[in-house]
């Protein structure tokens, strides 16, 4: 008898994450698109962004160096393709390697829902993994997520 074939199915994941956060739609939404403020915010606790660049526009492109607590830098690039001010962004994301080689095939669509003065943020990411990494990414991809999520709620209460 002969062994089981090795899987080629390629490793992918979906991430849902939704939150009511109490400020406003605009500024929500300007959170996710002034690089600004995005840096403030984006990546799991304990990270920063010395890079941080922004065109929110369709094809603008999208370029984060997030950097861990003990100093690894993780970059990623992707690019806009659809805003719509001050209700949705579609982009693309791929965390590269040192050599700029995709390690993930992301789509990310954030949704922003005015709902009294507060704003229904919902994450939508779907995710294929392109290298061994990707597994690992895509494990932790809810939590880093969440955290995300928990620095923006944050960060805007902060501004409101």
């Amino acid at each position: 008898m002969s062994p089981p074939a090795a899987s080629t199915a390629p490793m992918q994941r979906e991430v849902t994450i939704s939150r009511l956060i109490a400020a406003p739609r605009d500024l929500v939404f300007k959170a996710w698109t002034d690089p600004a403020h995005l840096a403030r915010w984006w990546g799991p606790r304990g990270f920063s962004n010395p890079v941080c660049e922004v065109d929110a526009r369709v094809g603008g492109e999208l370029r984060i160096v997030m950097r861990g607590p003990d100093g690894t830098d993780y970059p990623m690039r992707g690019v806009f393709r659809e805003v719509v001010t001050p209700e949705r962004l579609v982009f693309t994301n791929f965390p590269v390697d040192a050599d700029d080689r995709p390690l993930l095939d992301a789509l990310t669509t954030v949704t922003f829902a005015d709902e009294g003065g507060k704003t229904r943020v919902t994450v939508v990411m779907r995710a294929t993994g392109l290298a061994p990494v990707a597994a690992r990414m895509l494990d932790g991809m809810e939590m880093g997520w969440t955290q995300s999520i928990d620095r923006l709620e944050g960060y805007v209460a902060s501004l409101v």
